[in-house]
């Protein structure tokens, strides 16, 4: 019992839309990129059917949140209007709120007025991959929401990132820029704010595998800490396959990051992640 609360010493709900996340148990985050680019899964759920298809097989396989993204972040990834990513995520979002209207949504977006319609539209958090940088009424738009955020840490933009990759303390230097944007969110009144250290955004392989091996570091910012590695360059590079063939790797490092603190994964794979939270919680309990 004593690694299980010592992985969750700080807060253990977040407030969505009046209901509690319970964080007490490791949550499963399935993604779906409603975009024809991503770097794993490009095209899949562009389709609406198919995206809805999608999510319904992620929410029968054990998913908690299911996080849609209408704008890639790969490095050099197209630019898409505003319009654009509205264009691709509402419907999405309002069609899945009327056949689950208990479903718990996140928005994958850096543009507050993406933000604000998804909101609007049913979603009830808000992923922030470039934590604030991108757009300056990102803060303030999430304060007004009222709704959970997730700040990532990320230098740069999708463009610029892997040439960033420059620290010289590498963790503390990521803890600091994510408590400096905490003071901010905290004194808009942000009160649930989820901690994404990054990987593979300005961050090198080598890079990824310290932040994962010093991850309980980041509960020293009291947030809960949100893993996303799942079948990204650190695994399928190091490993020398494709990312068709990283969800071995990508297994692994969930149960790494589970050990070392981590409170929700954020995966393409959902069943195999739900497996791995069953064993976690077996080994802790």
């Amino acid at each position: 019992m004593e690694a299980k609360d010592k992985a969750f010493s700080h807060k253990k709900t977040l407030l969505s839309k009046g209901n509690l996340i319970d964080l007490s148990s490791p949550k499963v985050m399935g993604i779906i990129n409603a975009t024809p680019d991503s770097f794993y899964d490009g095209g899949k759920n562009v389709n609406l059917e198919k995206a809805v298809l999608t999510a319904t097989k992620m929410l029968e396989d054990g998913a908690d949140i299911i996080d849609i993204g209408g704008y890639s972040t790969k490095p050099n990834a197209e630019e898409v209007s505003v319009d654009e990513e509205v264009k691709r995520v509402i419907p999405l979002i309002k069609t899945l709120i009327h056949k689950f209207p208990d479903i718990v949504i996140s928005i994958d977006t850096f543009r507050s007025k993406v933000a604000e319609k998804a909101v609007e539209a049913g979603a009830s958090i808000i992923n922030d991959v470039s934590g604030g940088n991108l757009d300056k009424e990102m803060f303030e738009t999430v304060a007004k929401l009222k709704v959970p955020y997730i700040l990532m840490h990320m230098r740069g933009t999708p463009a610029t990132m892997q040439k960033m990759t420059d620290y010289n303390h590498l963790i503390k230097e990521i803890v600091l820029e994510l408590s400096q944007k905490l003071e901010i969110l905290r004194s808009l009144q942000v009160n649930d704010v989820i901690i994404d250290p990054g990987f593979g955004f300005a961050k090198s392989l080598a890079q990824n595998y310290e932040i994962l091996n010093n991850l309980s570091y980041f509960k020293q910012l009291e947030c809960p800490i949100l893993v996303g590695v799942s079948r990204k360059s650190m695994i399928y590079k190091l490993l020398d396959v494709e990312a068709v063939d990283a969800l071995n790797g990508t297994t692994a490092l969930n149960m790494v990051a589970l050990l070392n603190g981590g409170h929700i994964l954020r995966v393409h794979d959902v069943k195999e992640a739900v497996e791995t939270v069953k064993i976690y919680n077996q080994l802790t309990t």
